[in-house]
């Protein structure tokens, strides 16, 4: 699943014939590693380019995602709207088949004359950067400064000359020729086909070079002296037809999945190493791209800003637990309470016919229909009635110690409960606003502290929202994605005969089906489900049960945490988390 030189010429195609002669509008910085451009196309209206320097999912495309942008923009989207808000884009091209895009972009100077600046993309793992440079190649500004410190090969500052990535002398795949490929695979005896292909040529991913073996006839594991001259004009063509369909613009972009829905891999061109798994094509390498990155490329960003968060709670999870079993076994040392109490009723019972100093007596227990004898220990320095009240104050302290074990034991059992809850909305965030709700809830809660506000500032943020799907059957259902929003659910937006749902004993959403005095149907009863599955901490097992009921039937304690409610008269069923289905009913 690289972002190679094929899909960067397949998107520079798509965005050659979108965005040539369309003019920058607008510039936004939402993340620390990404750029979004609002070209305005006389063709095609208003879009949104995405260019990403994220070290797990560089990419440019077209995006329909909107998203949240900071108070204050940063350095870098600053320096781009300086020189290049308002220019027109003159070309897109993509050089050497590298995985690099550039955008020429023709723009006033501070003199008020016409210049051309490149916004320079390169999508190279964690070394992938944005770079904006004049027309003579001098670097105004990078998205990611590269110093002599951080790499020795090559530096990326602005006052800089940009040179380009070190190539490692591979050849351009354009230009591909018999000969030359022939020599190459003569010279690489030993290396596999899939090696020699990748490691020979620019722009080819170890994927895409076992595709092109799969089509030739052969293994990708096969080694280039196994072949004879037949073999490597087969290997050859394999390689030259796509290398010709690129040429020619002739791209199907497509996702495979494996039988259980997952993503195996996506291809521009045809694929044919995976058989008859299934496969889903798009219109535009856009819509794929947007597809298979946004929700996964969201998801990174939201762990990256709530790793302090969840720490925090993971350090109280752990505090929790250790809570528990320190009163469990409290609770377990006092177990043998009563017998204190019995040895002193005991020996009141039988004070008078106790020796003085002794250290033991056996005496008959008549709270037993057999009456046996006990021996009960004595301290010979102590009278029998000493002794009588030695044992009834260390009955009486087992007995306040088990209460209060048990008090705590519960209170941090419910606490701990919580804790697993918010954990689990972190794990389910799906943008920055529900990070910073569950920050608040946390700060009220006493688990952060917060911070004070300056005056005279406000801060305006977006507000989170819970999810919202919609069922096969119509009905508008909806979960919360914080324990704060799963409150505001069940408490004040659902109405008394509509449908709660949650996981049994298993922390989890609020899911409500929005359905009124209208049962749902059992279609969209077990879609409901499948959510509440989904977005709960079982999202990974089998099976899970979910128990629902009528909203009336739920209440919130007095003084109970966030998102904690008590329920009566449910049923439950029994379903397979399943994030694929959860995704086809969301409403964006």
């Amino acid at each position: 699943m690289a972002y190679d030189g094929i899909a960067v010429s397949n998107i520079v195609s798509e965005l050659k014939e979108k965005c040539i002669g369309g003019r920058i509008d607008k510039i936004y910085q939402p993340r620390n590693d990404e750029i979004i451009f609002s070209v305005r196309s006389v063709k095609d209206g208003n879009m949104r380019v995405l260019v990403s320097a994220n070290s797990m999912n560089p990419r440019i495309h077209i995006t329909d995602i909107k998203k949240e942008n900071p108070a204050a923009a940063p350095m870098f989207c600053m320096v781009l709207r300086k020189h290049i808000a308002g220019g027109r884009i003159l070309n897109i091209y993509q050089p050497n088949f590298e995985r690099i895009a550039i955008i020429d972009v023709e723009s006033m100077n501070e003199m008020g004359d016409l210049g051309t600046k490149k916004i320079i993309a390169e999508f190279m793992g964690k070394y992938s950067n944005i770079i904006l440079t004049d027309e003579n190649g001098r670097i105004l500004d990078a998205i990611k400064h590269i110093s002599h410190d951080r790499s020795s090969v090559r530096e990326v500052l602005p006052g800089g000359t940009y040179e380009f990535p070190p190539s490692q002398d591979k050849k351009d795949p354009m230009l591909l020729n018999f000969d030359e490929f022939e020599n190459i695979v003569n010279a690489k005896s030993g290396q596999t086909l899939q090696s020699i292909i990748y490691k020979s040529y620019t722009g080819i991913s170890p994927a895409y070079a076992s595709e092109i073996c799969y089509k030739a006839g052969f293994d990708s594991s096969d080694r280039g002296e196994q072949l004879d001259p037949n073999g490597v004009k087969r290997i050859y063509d394999s390689f030259s037809a796509d290398m010709e369909n690129i040429k020619n613009e002739k791209f199907t972009p497509h996702i495979v999945y494996n039988n259980d829905g997952g993503v195996m891999d996506f291809f521009s061109l045809t694929s044919k190493q995976y058989g008859d798994l299934e496969r889903n094509y798009f219109e535009s390498f856009s819509a794929l791209l947007e597809e298979f990155y946004g929700r996964k490329d969201n998801q990174y960003h939201v762990r990256q800003r709530a790793h302090d968060i969840r720490r925090i709670v993971v350090s109280n999870i752990e505090r929790c637990a250790k809570k528990i079993d320190i009163q469990a076994k409290a609770i377990k040392d006092t177990e043998n309470r009563d017998y204190y109490r019995l040895c002193g009723e005991l020996i009141m019972a039988n004070i008078y016919s106790i020796s003085e100093k002794t250290d033991k007596v056996k005496l008959q227990n008549y709270y037993e229909e057999d009456m046996p004898e006990i021996e009960i220990k004595l301290d010979p320095l102590l009278t029998p009635s000493e002794n009588a009240n030695k044992y009834y104050a260390k009955y009486n302290k087992a007995k306040r110690t088990n209460a209060a074990a048990a008090v705590q034991k519960k209170q941090a059992e419910e606490e701990l409960e919580y804790l697993e809850s918010v954990l689990t909305a972190i794990e389910s965030a799906e943008d920055d606003s529900d990070i910073r709700e569950i920050k608040a809830e946390l700060m009220a809660e006493g688990y952060i502290k917060a911070k004070k506000q300056p005056k005279g500032k406000s801060q305006s943020t977006k507000k989170a929202e819970p999810m919202k799907f919609v069922s096969s059957d119509g009905f508008e259902i909806y979960a919360g994605k914080s324990n704060t929003q799963n409150d505001e659910l069940t408490l004040h937006f659902a109405s008394a005969d509509d449908i709660w749902l949650h996981t049994k004993n298993i922390p989890g959403s609020h899911v409500i089906i929005k359905c009124g005095e209208t049962a749902p149907p059992d279609r969209t009863l077990f879609e409901a489900a499948v959510i509440a599955a989904t977005f709960s901490k079982a999202k990974d097992s089998s099976k899970v049960p979910v128990d629902y009921t009528a909203r009336k039937n739920v209440k919130k304690p007095r003084g109970a945490k966030p998102g904690m409610v008590i329920y009566e008269q449910n049923r439950t069923i029994y379903v397979d988390p399943d994030e694929i289905m959860a995704q086809g009913l969301e409403k964006k």
